[in-house]
């Protein structure tokens, strides 16, 4: 029999989050840190900074983007920690987004 080959793009998909409500969620595609401003039982709301340009001015302006992200149980977050997000399936009508890890939690930022 043949060996199959696997590409370095289907390895990245296959990428996991455990997670018990939603077990084993696939990842993929982008991956975002920003702030979380909202904690909820389920999920939170992330919030990063991003520019964008203004082509007919020839400048650039911040704009605030908010994301809504599944929180698994295992991972304990709180309002003002910087955490990273990663792309999954559709998950609910506004959740696409899982968080991964938390890079830096909000106690150590204030010191």
């Amino acid at each position: 029999m043949a060996k199959q080959k696997t590409s370095k793009k289907q390895e990245k998909t296959q990428q996991k989050v455990n997670d018990s409500k939603s077990s084993n969620v696939p990842t993929r595609g982008r991956t975002f840190e920003g702030y979380v401003t909202k904690k909820f039982s389920t999920r939170v709301v992330i919030v990063f900074e991003r520019t964008v340009y203004v082509q007919k001015y020839e400048r650039f302006y911040k704009k605030k983007t908010k994301l809504h992200a599944r929180l698994p149980q295992n991972i304990n977050v709180e309002v003002g920690d910087y955490v990273r997000i990663k792309e999954t399936r559709p998950l609910s009508k506004i959740i696409h987004f899982i968080v991964t890890d938390i890079v830096r939690k909000a106690a150590e930022a204030k010191q």
